[in-house]
């Protein structure tokens, strides 16, 4: 009788395609949430072929989703350095992880080389253009020092609020703020929320400082041809609306198996866009139609326009007219959204 076809590694015999099997659990343990079991499935997988490129990619995934942002990151890089996977998902992710590690500089220099390269496809020039100017801006600040960055203090009677045109004084103020008493100055900070023409990521980090420092009055906030008024210790988290919840749990239903760095990428520019509608939300359309409409316009930055429509339409239930003047809202959004970032 002929035996069956074993294989050894380091003296161990293994079942035939052993390594698939656990990339499936591993992969079925990722569409579960469960990371934890995930990671154990493909370390396994990478102990029997440790030159797949889709377990490394598993691996990559799920250590991100675990907060294990170091062990994500080097293997991400070792995955570009080694030319293995689907490039630019991997080009992605890392992106991601760097963002998540706060490590700006590094972001800079590894766009400015795929740039001076040309490995940067036409379809995703933009994307890291922009991504490349918000991470120069960040590294600078992240290079300043603490005396530079004014945490002695605010040192002046006046904020001169609509003064302030650049991103970085924002920020700088924004961060000053956070670390003082905001009440003498809720005058000035009433006066600029009050104000159509202010800029509304200002406006937003301001009254996310109010909210933090437990400021409990009403207080009017004018932005974006739009009127509220808001006790900001109530008002939702900045971060978690219920609203973007709902759409963020629909689109990981649609995609987290599928494309988890797409959803990764329609996350982030959700979260940029509650942020800039902050306290104001995504109004006139069911959440069916606001996560059909943000996926529609990442794919189109993926360059993946072709035969996109009809299928999204029907695999989100809505009109097409619906997703397209919520596509026209996004994008102007997103008009006023990237110059602020």
């Amino acid at each position: 009788m002929k035996k069956r076809d074993l294989t050894k590694k380091d003296n161990i015999i293994l079942f035939p395609e052993l390594d698939k099997r656990y990339l499936e659990r591993g992969l079925e343990a990722v569409q579960d949430k469960n990371f934890q079991e995930a990671v154990s499935c493909f370390e396994k997988a990478m102990e029997i072929n440790p030159e797949n490129s889709e377990i490394k990619t598993g691996l990559v995934l799920s250590y991100y989703e675990l907060g294990m942002l170091r062990e994500s990151k080097k293997m991400a890089k070792s995955m570009l350095e080694e030319g293995q996977g689907d490039y630019l998902q991997v080009l992605d992710l890392y992106m991601m992880i760097l963002v998540q590690l706060h490590e700006y500089d590094e972001i800079v220099t590894t766009i400015e080389v795929l740039l001076e390269d040309g490995h940067v496809p036409a379809g995703k020039m933009e994307h890291f253009s922009k991504l490349l100017d918000f991470s120069r801006k960040m590294a600078a600040l992240n290079d300043m020092s603490e005396e530079e960055y004014g945490l002695e203090g605010i040192g002046t009677d006046k904020l001169e609020l609509t003064s302030i045109r650049e991103q970085n004084e924002m920020m700088l103020l924004a961060a000053k703020l956070e670390k003082a008493n905001i009440r003498p100055y809720i005058e000035e900070i009433k006066e600029y929320l009050e104000n159509f023409e202010a800029n509304p990521f200002f406006q937003s980090m301001l009254l996310n400082i109010l909210k933090e420092q437990e400021y409990d009055k009403p207080i009017i906030i004018r932005k974006l041809g739009r009127e509220m008024t808001v006790v900001p210790v109530s008002l939702d988290d900045i971060r978690s609306h219920k609203q973007a919840i709902e759409i963020m749990g629909i689109l990981q239903d649609m995609l987290e198996h599928d494309n988890p760095v797409m959803l990764e990428n329609i996350n982030a520019l959700l979260g940029r866009h509650f942020f800039l509608l902050f306290p104001f939300t995504l109004e006139g359309k069911s959440s069916a139609v606001w996560a059909g409409a943000y996926h529609s316009i990442v794919k189109e930055y993926y360059g993946m326009e072709e035969d996109m429509g009809d299928d999204l339409y029907s695999l989100y239930h809505v009109s097409p007219r619906e997703m397209e003047e919520a596509k026209a809202l996004i994008n102007r959004l997103e008009e006023i959204s990237y110059p602020n970032m």
